[in-house]
């Protein structure tokens, strides 16, 4: 891996000391794998696998800013434990956080900072990804809205607005033809036929604006065409098409960055009932992949008892869940284990029981109400993954 170094150091500092100081870091961190270090002039700092700014002495915060201008994200800030160097990292890197830029110091053991040499070598870029937002968020999801370039410049997304009256008219446009033989649904049959059109509207929008994933403010949906979503959602996620509900639009990131570490999409839920003696929560929707499901009924939406929703059985097995902040930096994920399926008449169709180390977030600091299930431990995975995107 060739790696090359852009060094600052204030004048104040003995050259000769600094340099040996930094040459004993280089070849320490150089022993834990095939590391190439070479010294760079600005023209030719990023001809490399890997680019980092060395941080050689306090004072060295002006000279950094003399040449902010040409340098570029992510900066990456390699420090030691002498001479103020990881002081001086510390204020560049406040400084370049305040401004919204990617940055990390890499500072520890050469150990510790090889293999994170090694982790931002093998990174691959997150790829441009279009996510619609078709209605707005709903009026009570009022910690949910997002900056939209900031969204863009962390994560790669481009997030389109899509008038509610675009779906509608897509809605009305469609016509179900069934295949022959008996329909896999087993449900009244004009709601049934209502919320397929709805869901043939959606994949009309994925297609027209080349989308990844949606949310929509389904709630809306019930007074101008008097039907729900739930199907439409849960037939795009089976096709790992992101899916989610009420407008949420952190939800809807949280459920596409779920997507980029493990492959699948989740179940959209919100808490509706938290045991803080056995940590323990019931989560709840009114709809649910279909491919998370091991069995599944159909059933009306649970607040309005019209429509289609869908009351899907989940996996008893280790599963994790998370958030991102609607501030698109700070989020939460624990693992869990889900540990029962739930018919109970005044929640959301699909309810399960998960088992937390601490359910106290929830009470305490929670990233708006809606959450991302999905199976398996993998927590260690998207902290690694949102490490190094930011």
């Amino acid at each position: 891996m060739k790696i090359h170094l852009l060094p600052i150091v204030s004048q104040l500092h003995k050259n000769d000391v600094v340099n040996d100081e930094t040459k004993l870091l280089l070849k320490e961190v150089s022993s834990f794998g095939t590391i190439q270090f070479t010294m760079s002039d600005l023209p030719h700092f990023y001809d490399a696998d890997l680019s980092l700014i060395l941080i050689q002495s306090g004072g060295s915060e002006s000279f950094f800013l003399e040449m902010e201008n040409q340098l570029k994200e992510p900066y990456y800030l390699l420090t030691y434990g002498s001479n103020n160097s990881l002081a001086a990292s510390m204020e560049i890197l406040s400084y370049l956080k305040a401004r919204g830029k990617k940055a990390e110091i890499l500072h520890g053991t050469a150990e510790y900072i090889a293999k994170r040499l090694f982790e931002l070598s093998d990174q691959k870029p997150i790829p441009p990804t279009k996510l619609g937002v078709i209605g707005k968020p709903s009026d009570w999801l009022i910690a949910s809205n997002v900056d939209y370039n900031l969204c863009l410049s962390m994560f790669n997304v481009e997030l389109i607005d899509i008038e509610i009256d675009e779906l509608v008219d897509e809605f009305t446009k469609a016509t179900i033809i069934e295949e022959q033989g008996k329909d896999s649904f087993r449900f009244d049959p004009y709601e049934l036929e209502q919320a397929k059109k709805v869901s043939l509207a959606l994949e009309r929008l994925v297609e027209k604006y080349q989308l990844s994933g949606l949310t929509l403010r389904c709630f809306d949906l019930l007074g101008t065409i008097h039907t729900t979503g739930c199907l439409g959602l849960a037939l795009l996620n089976s096709r790992n098409i992101v899916g989610t509900c009420e407008g949420d639009i952190p939800a809807m990131l949280s459920m596409h960055l779920l997507n980029q570490v493990t492959k699948q999409t989740g179940f959209m839920a919100n808490p509706s009932r938290i045991d803080t003696e056995k940590n323990e929560i019931i989560f709840a929707h009114c709809t649910l992949p279909l491919n998370m499901a091991t069995s599944l009924r159909l059933m009306t939406h649970f607040e309005s008892g019209i429509g289609v929703g869908i009351r899907g059985e989940m996996k008893k097995e280790p599963i994790t869940i998370f958030k991102l902040s609607n501030n698109l930096k700070d989020y939460y994920v624990s693992e869990g284990e889900l540990l029962e399926n739930l018919e109970e008449d005044n929640l959301c169709r699909t309810q399960v029981r998960i088992r937390l180390d601490d359910v106290s977030y929830f009470l305490k600091n929670p990233f708006g109400n809606h959450h991302i299930i999905v199976y398996g431990k993998h927590q260690k995975e998207i902290e690694t993954f949102l490490t190094n995107i930011r």
